[in-house]
């Protein structure tokens, strides 16, 4: 076994670290965090569904799925998910082009145990023969998820037209056809695949704890040498992922929500070996600029594009797709050739005057400094991306690889920019008016491939560029460095330091994280908000003019690390900042200037209106379940509103309504704030007084918009089906409790937390019902909920629902069969869950917003909660259970949609229906709060 500890990391980063190479081979990474509450573990391996047979599209992915399902030592299908959840803990995997990545994280005194489990996947999986078939029902359900998934079926089209000899053309997911025939015969080809390309050499391993690193050492050790190593070489195939056949093409697709999307991309030798310099970050950098005189600012003045992003595209061992993505108005639809003329003036505008030292120190500046006030993220995030980077870096840049530009090199860079030309391009073009001649398998995609016309062509070579394209001037927002101030807090929470009749400011300095970065929240509540779907159109439609009109001012401040959000909620609108605090009072000085100035222009209106109208319609076509999740909350909130609904509100108005509606939304605001992090208690209080003379100018005191949510208390069990066109029929059943006391939030959260495995297993694995199977705690408005979900391809709404109450009926067998011990570990479990540590400066100042919009003044509702949950005993739960759920009657509210494959099957009915949505919300009983 060889070790090495020279990994370079963050100053602020309190972990320790130790590199090991087993003697199988498996490289590992060990990572000591005392302050985690969990332990997690990820194991990468370099194989993915670019190694699929060629007669079996998605075996990799099919393999993926049926090693979670029992091994040699514990060979029972579920006991694995079982013990995860039961230990407070959660597991997923997914399968990528070249490797497939399997991670979980648990409570740290059955971490042992569980890497027990975990490495038996890699030494002896079972493959049960008996769960060949219900896994492919698992991975048909998944493909039928996705089949109108846009991103999917047009990844699906990109397969078909890239070179057919490269692995990337292969179809990743597999479904029944793919993954068909006898069920012997597929474990075999399962087996054969496993054995041929799992070996210890192509895994890398890494494991966070709050141990010593012996300890962990030790572990690995233990549980992971007896992985075999077949010494594997990988061999991809030498061939470009664009032939010369590929490109000069333009690519048109039809997608099912209305889009207008352009993207240029190149085609480019694989990138990983420049990851020390970046070049390709940098190029990304200038092009993507987003103020005056930028690319974007021209082509947005010019009423071509709404945005634009550079730098995307796959990429792999050999290949890297660079892409140049544009979101088209109607006017840029019909001047694509100018808009690509554009694009390779600004490349020759880089090329030629834009490789200077300065520009480039801009941005390894931004990312040093992202570096040395790296925020911690939590276990299981750490572990899995840790174990990816032992795929891609060298040993001593595993932390620091993502972060490293080590200087400007011109003839580098200047190599890559010599592939951005129209002879290595190809254009894609998606929009629902563009001609097509086929389908492209499995998503049945309508596209077209068009040579690239030699007029066109000969246009796009540069002779001279626009004057109005610019090269960003230097970052005023960018500083070298940064400290945080030593200033302890003299509070353990939040605390009011500045209040008056309408308006409230809490404040912590924080003095654990050590980050020169503060939040803050400001939430404007208003009671012209959201009052009637008219309303609520009309403040998202501000919400999103705003946005637009702050991209170009505000663009430097974005990219020097300061951030803000604006986001519409039922009482009203919500700004965020978040970042350095050296300039975030200058960034919120200037946001409230350009939102007080308002100079909305009837063509920008036009278009973020159009814009807004669309995303709205094109959530028919997301999936069911998610269609219904957005409904549930529209149903049962007062304030909140169907996307159609609001869609049909906005339809009419101008921008006369819209500027009304602002004057009105400001005549009467209640304001609260939160500033955390590095803010010192007199510059908290010294900012609420300059709040609260700016809100003097615009609007008189207000109190706090109620909140009010529907109460299903003597409701008895209310239907309402939406219809959505969809193959797969969805339903979700909901639970309310009558009261919001720390008790009923921990008896409907231990709820969830003790069948939510059990669920799953029982309707998703076993049942196959579909691939979106779960239980859920969701409070809404305080009020705690519980709910459980469906989306199946094989059932319609009343077998889903019978499944469901099915479930439910014999759980509490299942309650009484656990063990006190078990009892009280998933007791423990759960509680660790809620108490766990906020692993950085963003998630602790989330929870306290959290807390203040919940009026959690004392900041400690997760300490009551725990508290109950302490109490409860498995009477407790197994009454609350027969109270509340037992029968068909219950007070419940269950959304469902019929899918188009399940009409002819038994229909859900009702004589307690919901037909009229505005009626029932005026009718019916609500909590206030």
């Amino acid at each position: 076994m060889q070790a090495s500890q020279s990994i370079y990391k963050s100053p602020n980063d309190h972990r320790q670290y130790r590199y090991l190479v087993l003697d199988n081979a498996l490289r590992v990474l060990l990572v000591e965090d005392l302050d985690a509450s969990q332990s997690a573990a990820s194991m990468a391996v370099a194989v993915g569904h670019f190694d699929d047979p060629v007669d079996r599209p998605g075996m990799a992915h099919f393999l993926e799925h049926m090693l979670f399902l029992g091994t040699e030592k514990f060979p029972d299908s579920g006991e694995y998910h079982a013990f995860i959840n039961q230990h407070g803990g959660s597991n997923n995997a997914w399968t990528g082009t070249e490797h497939t990545n399997f991670f979980f994280t648990i409570n740290t005194d059955v971490f042992a145990d569980s890497l027990d489990r975990f490495s038996q996947f890699f030494i002896a999986p079972k493959f049960d023969l008996e769960l060949v078939d219900r896994e492919r029902q698992a991975i048909e359900s998944e493909f039928s998820l996705k089949l109108k998934d846009d991103i999917r079926r047009t990844y699906q089209v990109l397969k078909e037209t890239v070179n057919q000899q490269h692995p990337f053309s292969k179809f990743s997911v597999g479904n029944l056809v793919t993954l068909g025939g006898e069920q012997a015969q597929v474990r075999s080809e399962l087996l054969t695949f496993y054995q041929t390309h799992y070996s210890a050499n192509l895994m890398t391993l890494c494991l966070v704890a709050p141990l010593s690193l012996d300890e962990l050492q030790v572990l690995a050790v233990q549980y992971f040498s007896d992985i075999r190593n077949l010494n594997i070489a990988k061999q991809y195939p030498q061939v470009p992922l664009f032939s010369a056949n590929e490109l000069l093409k333009q690519v048109n697709i039809i997608p099912l929500k209305e889009q207008k999307r352009l993207s240029i991309s190149f085609n480019f030798p694989g990138i990983d070996h420049y990851y020390k310099r970046k070049p390709l970050t940098y190029i990304s950098h200038i092009l993507g600029n987003e103020s005056k005189g930028s690319l974007l600012s021209y082509l947005k003045e010019q009423g071509l594009v709404n945005n634009l992003s550079a730098g995307g595209g796959v990429n792999g061992y050999n290949f890297k797709d660079y892409s140049i993505g544009l979101q088209l108005t109607d006017k840029g639809m019909n001047n694509i050739d100018d808009i690509v003329c554009s694009c390779f003036e600004y490349i020759e505008l880089i090329k030629t005057q834009g490789l200077e030292d300065w520009r480039y120190l801009e941005r390894a500046n931004l990312l040093k400094m992202a570096f040395r006030y790296q925020e911690q993220v939590k276990s299981l995030d750490l572990a899995s991306h840790l174990s990816i980077n032992m795929h891609h870096y060298e040993v001593e840049d595993l932390l620091f690889g993502d972060y490293r530009m080590d200087g400007l090199d011109v003839a580098e860079t200047l190599e890559l920019l010599a592939l951005m030309t129209p002879q290595n391009m190809r254009l894609q073009l998606i929009a629902q008016s563009v001609a097509t001649e086929r389908k492209a398998s499995w998503y049945h995609t309508p596209y077209q491939v068009l040579p690239i016309k030699p007029e066109s062509l000969a246009r796009w070579q540069v002779t001279d560029i626009r004057p109005e394209l610019q090269l960003p001037a230097a970052n005023p927002f960018i500083v070298a460095d940064s400290i945080a101030r030593p200033d302890k807090s003299e509070v353990a929470v939040p605390v009011i330091v500045a209040e008056s009749t309408g308006y409230r400011i809490w404040h912590k300095k924080d003095d654990e994280f050590n980050v020169p970065k503060g939040h803050m929240y400001l939430s404007l509540d208003s009671e012209q908000a959201s009052k009637t779907p008219k309303h609520a159109a009309l403040t998202r439609l501000y919400v999103e003019m705003l946005l637009d009109y702050l991209t170009e001012p505000t663009y430097q401040a974005e990219v020097a690390g300061l951030s803000y959000n604006i986001y519409p909620h039922q009482g009203g609108i919500t700004l965020h900042l978040s970042g350095f605090t050296g300039n975030q009072e200058t960034l919120l000085a200037l946001l409230i200037h350009k939102a007080r100035e308002r100079n909305f222009t009837e063509e920008r209106f036009a278009l973020i209106k159009s814009q807004l109208l669309r995303s709205w319609q094109n959530l028919a076509q997301a999936k069911p379940i998610s269609q219904l999740f957005t409904s549930l909350t529209a149903t049962l909130q007062k304030r909140s509103y169907e996307p159609a609904r609001m869609a049909q509100a906005l339809e009419n108005i101008t921008l006369n309504d819209l500027h009304n509606h602002v004057r009105a939304f400001y005549e009467k605001i209640y304001l609260e704030g939160l500033i955390y992090g590095d803010w010192l208690v007199s510059e908290a209080q010294a900012l609420g007084k300059r709040l609260e003379h700016i809100l003097s100018l615009v609007s008189s005191p207000s109190a706090e918009s109620t909140r009010e949510l529907i109460n299903l208390t003597g409701q008895g069990t209310l239907l309402r089906e939406l219809a959505i066109d969809h193959q797969d029929s969805a339903i979700i059943v909901y639970y309310q409790s009558a009261r919001a006391t720390p008790e009923k939030m921990a008896l409907f959260s231990l709820l969830n937390h003790t069948m939510s495995s059990t669920f799953f297993h029982e309707l998703r694995t076993e049942k196959q019902l579909g691939y979106m199977v779960g239980t859920g705690y969701l409070p809404l408005n305080r009020h705690p909920g519980l709910i459980f979900y469906i989306q199946s391809p094989t059932t319609g709404p009343l077998s889903l629902l019978e499944a469901i109450d099915e479930f439910i009926a014999d759980f509490n067998y299942a309650v009484m069969q656990i063990t006190n011990e078990e009892w009280e570990s998933t007791k423990q479990g759960l509680i660790n869950q809620v108490m766990e540590h906020d692993a950085n400066l963003k998630t602790r100042g989330q929870r306290y917003w959290v807390s203040v919009g919940n009026r959690d003044y004392q900041f400690n509702q997760r300490e009551l909660v725990v508290a109950e949950i302490s109490k409860l005993t498995r009477p407790d739960l197994l009454k609350f259970m027969m109270q509340k759920m037992r029968t068909k009657h219950s007070d419940r509210l269950v959304l469902f949609s019929t899918g188009c494959e399940h009409t002819s099957q038994s229909a859900l009915k009702s004589d307690n229906m919901i037909t009229d949505l505005k009626l029932f919300k005026q009718n019916t009983d609500k909590f206030n709060f």
